[in-house]
């Protein structure tokens, strides 16, 4: 019998194709056994996969990414008789976006934010920021200074530049996570023109707060690049909270402060680096690299507020009695820490109080007797500080100051302000201070010369200047300032009418009883003789140094 070939041929392409549709039908069938839901849930990841393209950094989401100003401060006189119109002008991917005005404001609490597509396969963007004072009247507005560069004869100084990376969701340039104290000091996320050394010139310093972020569809913080390529978690679980490696701090403040860029010069990119990895336990409760007494730890429990591991912070919780029945007396005027905060802004020390606002700044029910003593303040420490947690975790991360209507000791004397030790099981710490109402009640006679001391005669700016003065300068005692170190300090002599006026006179510091509720800063020793530098001999890790009461 013959045997036709292209008979066989045919036979054989013939069974090929009912054996391939006969697995498909069997594909299909499983497939169905799990439910239409499933089936379609499939069949849209499987879309998602192929429609994706190979470098797209996110296939979750179409990426937008959003510039927000969280906080704007004036730290020099910008206008000559009103307060500064602040807009902000961002140039993201070379297209220009701006804020709104915020007319007459010193400082701006106000958040704005501007979100923008940006291309899904490009890893870099380009941001540009700058701060503006508005003129209503000559229309010619005028470029702030938020940039460390010092060179004033151009304009494009004063701005700052960055590159944001999509992959890591950080950014570099002018701006930057540099993991130390001699990198960028301001702070990531923190711009100060006083970087140029220009604290006492006036160059229209500021300062401005602002984050960057991106579209994130698990809420992590953490983008998909990084989730999938860098740590091996889920892109599309919250993360947030997860500490797999037992040290105390969760993945995503490790991600966020353990990051920096490393430039490869052999293929000519930035890296990603982590120095706190999130898998591997660091010692973040001894760890410490600014030196400004918050260990990692404390950072991060503070990070809600604003701290920064690589740039030094001081956080102050203040409680305060409740006034007088007659109203002889107010509590602190509430930009009195506005105003104590823009002398340590100008150095790179972001200073925060806790009047209410973080969890503590109580309210002591007023003492009929009037008086407080220094068993009442130890008690006081205990109940609004502490909360009658004896390792409450605040000890050692705030300083704490409190006001009463008036201090009379145990064994009879009087002062107005004084810094002293708190005393917690049989451990004394020196963390603390406290100023009475009744001696800081404004006004106060003679009135022209405290209108001349505060620089005005409007009683609001007098009670706020009067209120900053005697806050900074307790709190310089317990940071190490003290007449034993500093022969201007604490002397009433130093007085005007005091033998030793003329001597300390350049001592321009609020250390300076001559100068207390006048200069709200410390001197920086720029003065020639008798001139004393406050702020090199501050010690900002002091206030958590302990000792063993000896009964």
């Amino acid at each position: 019998m013959k045997v036709n070939i292209k008979q066989i041929i045919c036979l054989i392409l013939v069974s090929f194709f009912l054996i391939a549709t006969n697995t498909s039908a069997v594909t299909i069938i499983k497939n169905s056994t799990l439910g239409n839901d499933e089936v379609i849930n499939n069949l849209e990841e499987n879309n998602k996969q192929i429609s994706s393209a190979p470098d797209d950094l996110d296939p979750l989401v179409d990426i937008e990414l959003t510039f927000t100003v969280k906080q704007i401060r004036a730290l020099d006189k910008i206008d000559l008789f009103s307060e500064p119109d602040f807009y902000v002008k961002v140039f993201i991917n070379d297209v220009e976006y701006e804020s709104p005005v915020w007319k007459n404001q010193q400082y701006v609490f106000d958040p704005w934010s501007v979100t923008v597509d940006v291309p899904d396969d490009e890893e870099n963007v380009s941001i540009k920021i700058q701060l503006w004072d508005w003129d209503s009247t000559l229309e010619i507005d005028r470029l702030c200074d938020i940039s460390s560069n010092n060179n004033q004869n151009s304009i494009n100084i004063r701005e700052v530049n960055l590159v944001y990376s999509l992959k890591a969701g950080h950014w570099r340039g002018d701006d930057y996570n540099s993991l130390d104290t001699l990198g960028d000091v301001s702070g990531y996320g923190r711009l100060n023109g006083c970087d140029d050394n220009s604290i006492y010139e006036k160059e229209r310093d500021c300062e401005l707060l602002f984050d960057i972020t991106q579209t994130d569809p698990d809420g992590d913080g953490i983008p998909y690049w990084t989730e999938v390529k860098e740590f091996g978690t889920d892109p599309e679980v919250n993360d947030t909270g997860m500490d797999e490696d037992g040290d105390g701090v969760p993945i995503e403040w490790e991600y966020k402060w353990g990051h920096y860029f490393e430039w490869d010069s052999y293929n000519d990119i930035y890296t990603s680096y982590w120095i706190y990895d999130p898998f591997e336990y660091e010692d973040h409760a001894n760890l410490d690299p600014d030196k400004d007494g918050l260990q990692n730890i404390e950072e991060y429990l503070t990070s809600q507020w604003g701290s920064d591991p690589f740039r030094q912070d001081i956080f102050l919780e203040l409680d305060q009695m409740e006034i007088t029945p007659d109203g002889q007396c107010e509590l602190v005027h509430p930009l009195s820490k506005e105003v104590v905060r823009d002398s340590f802004a100008k150095h790179n020390i972001v200073f925060q109080v806790d009047d209410g606002c973080m969890g503590g700044g109580e309210i002591i029910p007023y003492d009929d007797d009037h008086e407080t003593d220094e068993i009442e303040l130890q008690q006081y420490y205990m109940d609004y500080f502490l909360h009658g947690d004896v390792n409450n975790w605040r000890r050692g991360a705030f300083h704490w100051a409190v006001s009463t209507y008036f201090f009379r000791s145990t064994s009879g004397w009087t002062v107005g302000a004084f810094a002293f030790s708190s005393k917690v099981n049989g451990i004394e710490q020196t963390d603390s201070f406290y100023f009475s109402q009744y001696c800081h009640r404004v006004p106060h006679k003679p009135y022209l010369y405290w209108a001349y001391k505060h620089g005005s005669f409007n009683y609001d700016q007098q009670r706020k200047i009067f209120h900053a003065g005697v806050i900074m300068h307790e709190l310089g005692h317990t940071l190490g300032i003290s007449r034993g170190n500093t022969p201007g300090c604490d002397n009433k002599n130093t007085l005007i009418f005091g033998g030793k006026w003329l001597k300390y006179r350049a001592y321009r510091s609020c250390m300076n009883y001559n100068y207390v509720y006048q200069i709200i800063d410390y001197s920086d020793g720029s003065r020639g003789r008798n001139d004393f530098d406050d702020w090199a001999r501050i010690d900002l890790a002091r206030f958590e140094n302990t000792m063993l009461i000896i009964e």
